[in-house]
């Protein structure tokens, strides 16, 4: 997005399904994202921040769901999520670290939106994920302040950067420089056409296992990479899934738990050491606050149409993950630690697709 070069722009064709406008999460009409990036010597880490609609989610929630593909990780407000089955808050992605940080600011944020909270109604559940930037960052300088927090909401748009920007900003991938990336999907049914949209910050695999397409792309650099073969899959992954497909808490968990499809399909095995959770969340169906006098109508979509959102959910997952890969830079940062980009190295040693 915003001019960069992306997977596609490669010549390769990721799945079956037709993609939306922007190929990325906000083609979900409401969602936006924004970024703040801290780019200074042994600081290079960030803020992302996902809204899931423009009006205030607390007052109007999203039906939503969590799962947990393999549970090394810190993110805060999935307990809530599986419980009630709905999200009131943006969600924010940021370094481990710094997930207390921006948890408070979170809170912070909607208390400012909504003065009834934690006076004439309950508390709130901020949502707050995170992965291990400590190769690249200083992360135990715990950099991210709340007005990066405040910032990187206030900077929400449909229009955001992949790559080595926002909470992606010290991530690697594979061995090499990740990030951000997102991909979307068009569902065409009898009742409509709805779009399935994936963000992930990706933050997991060894380069030998990298694959694009089908090709084992990681294969022909791991050579060129000797230093990246002594790593070890410690890392994480978080995907963040929107639609404006109409389903149930049920329904989206099921279709979120297939994004480990897409995930495989790039190469990785879901190591012990890598945390790769799962958000989603429905923008059909809102859920008001204030219980209403009469009853709440839910629109869900039938069963059997349940299988092109899986599909959907799959192949947009892949191709998030390859152009979080494809649309970073360079980076050099704590203790002059450093990871090349995939971009770079494919023009380097000539690699094709």
């Amino acid at each position: 997005m915003n001019g960069q070069k992306r997977i596609r722009d490669y010549g390769l064709t990721i799945g079956k399904m037709e993609i939306g406008r922007k190929n990325a999460i906000t083609d979900v009409d409401g969602v936006t994202v924004g970024h703040v990036t801290l780019n200074n010597g042994d600081a290079q880490t960030g803020v992302t921040a996902i809204l899931p609609h423009q009006g205030n989610v607390f007052k109007e929630k999203v039906i939503a769901a969590s799962h947990v593909i393999n549970g090394f990780g810190k993110t805060i407000g999935t307990i809530q999520i599986n419980e009630l089955g709905t999200i009131e808050t943006p969600i924010l992605l940021t370094n481990t670290l710094s997930i207390g940080t921006a948890a408070d600011a979170l809170i912070e944020y909607m208390l400012e939106q909504n003065e009834e909270i934690g006076r004439t109604t309950g508390t709130v559940n901020p949502i707050v994920c995170e992965c291990n930037d400590m190769f690249l960052n200083d992360v135990r300088a715990r950099n991210i302040t709340k007005e990066h927090v405040f910032k990187a909401i206030a900077n929400a748009s449909p229009e955001f950067e992949e790559g080595a920007v926002g909470a992606g900003r010290g991530m690697l991938c594979y061995s090499l420089k990740g990030g951000i990336g997102t991909s979307s999907r068009l569902m065409m049914m009898e009742h409509g056409t709805y779009t399935m949209g994936v963000f992930v910050l990706t933050n997991f695999g060894i380069l030998s296992d990298l694959t694009i397409a089908g090709k084992p792309i990681g294969q022909e650099l791991r050579e060129c990479l000797l230093q990246a073969e002594k790593d070890k899959d410690k890392g994480s992954v978080i995907i963040i899934v929107a639609t404006d497909l109409p389903v149930s808490e049920r329904q989206l968990n099921r279709i979120i738990k297939r994004a480990v499809t897409g995930l495989s399909r790039t190469g990785s095995i879901i190591t012990t050491g890598s945390g790769e959770v799962i958000i989603g969340f429905s923008t059909a169906n809102k859920i008001p606050h204030e219980k209403p006098s009469a009853h709440v109508p839910v629109s869900t979509i039938h069963e059997e149409d349940i299988d092109i959102a899986f599909r959907a959910v799959g192949e947009a997952t892949e191709e998030a993950v390859l152009n979080s890969l494809i649309t970073a830079t360079h980076v050099i940062g704590r203790d002059g630690n450093e990871r090349p980009a995939l971009k770079d190295l494919i023009e380097k040693y000539a690699i094709s697709f």
